[in-house]
């Protein structure tokens, strides 16, 4: 399995999705007051089955519901049953139960079989609408799920869930075998003695921060300079995201060149920050 994540272009049918992420909310938080309240009641756990039949007949009454497939729909259950059995299953390692989210900062809603198709060169067409996004690489495999998803910034993007089909056929020869130990000074420190340093993104980008969230803060609650001095602080978290994503996936490649075989010790890390 191969995930794939494009980018839609800037469009003002974007608001389409926009809503129907916004309707996967109300969803989502419905279907979490029936769960509440079914144990109230009853003092067991709602079937998904059973919410999902519920869910079916109350879509055709409500506008906005319609506007999320009924698989998406689907989804929602299925996310809110895998958390609550997680829930159920490590009660006592700090997993908590699903609650409530805002709409607004509700993130995607999922499609599996239907829903979406694909047309040539960079377009989609998701329900009724044609949309485009930034082809950046080429889909290989069967389609098995696709999740539209809005940022922070109200960006949108698709992400591809593809079955793999195709085996990787790459030679390799078991010569050359690494260790490697994390650490909470030094990032990675390799078995022949070499040190990893890690970059320290957010530390080099605190006063920046600091600065854009002074501003923020400043602002009138619920103002358009509000709005914007939030989308500011947001650029400068993203900023970092972006810079420490791209140095681990740079050297992810330069580790996987130098060597055929790469071992890592499985730590706690978590638990070691506490001691």
């Amino acid at each position: 399995m191969k995930t794939l994540k494009f980018k839609l272009y800037q469009h003002k049918r974007n608001r389409f999705l926009k809503r129907s992420i916004n309707a996967a909310g109300v969803i989502y938080n419905h279907c979490i007051a029936l769960h509440k309240r079914y144990y109230c009641m009853w003092r067991k756990h709602l079937n998904c089955a059973k919410l999902q039949a519920h869910l079916a007949k109350l879509r055709k009454g409500q506008e906005l519901w319609q506007l999320v497939g009924s698989q998406a729909v689907q989804d929602i259950c299925q996310r809110i049953e895998r958390a609550y059995q997680l829930f159920f299953k490590y009660p006592k390692k700090g997993v908590r139960p699903p609650n409530f989210k805002k709409v607004r900062k509700y993130k995607s809603f999922t499609l599996k079989q239907a829903g979406y198709k694909f047309l040539d060169g960079n377009r989609i067409k998701i329900g009724q609408k044609v949309y485009q996004y930034w082809n950046s690489r080429e889909i290989e495999g069967k389609v098995k799920t696709l999740t539209i998803k809005r940022t922070p910034l109200g960006e949108l993007f698709i992400v591809i869930v593809v079955d793999d089909i195709v085996g990787s056929k790459s030679k390799f020869e078991m010569s050359k075998i690494a260790g490697f130990d994390f650490g909470l000074k030094v990032f990675l420190t390799v078995s022949d003695g070499t040190q990893i340093e890690s970059p320290q993104f957010l530390r080099q980008s605190l006063t920046v921060i600091k600065k854009a969230n002074r501003q923020h803060s400043r602002k009138v609650k619920g103002s358009a300079n509000r709005e914007r001095a939030r989308k500011n602080l947001v650029r400068k978290y993203e900023d970092v995201v972006n810079r420490r994503s791209d140095w681990f996936w740079k050297l992810a490649h330069d580790l996987t060149d130098r060597f055929d075989i790469l071992c890592f010790e499985t730590l706690n890390l978590q638990g070691m920050q506490r001691l």
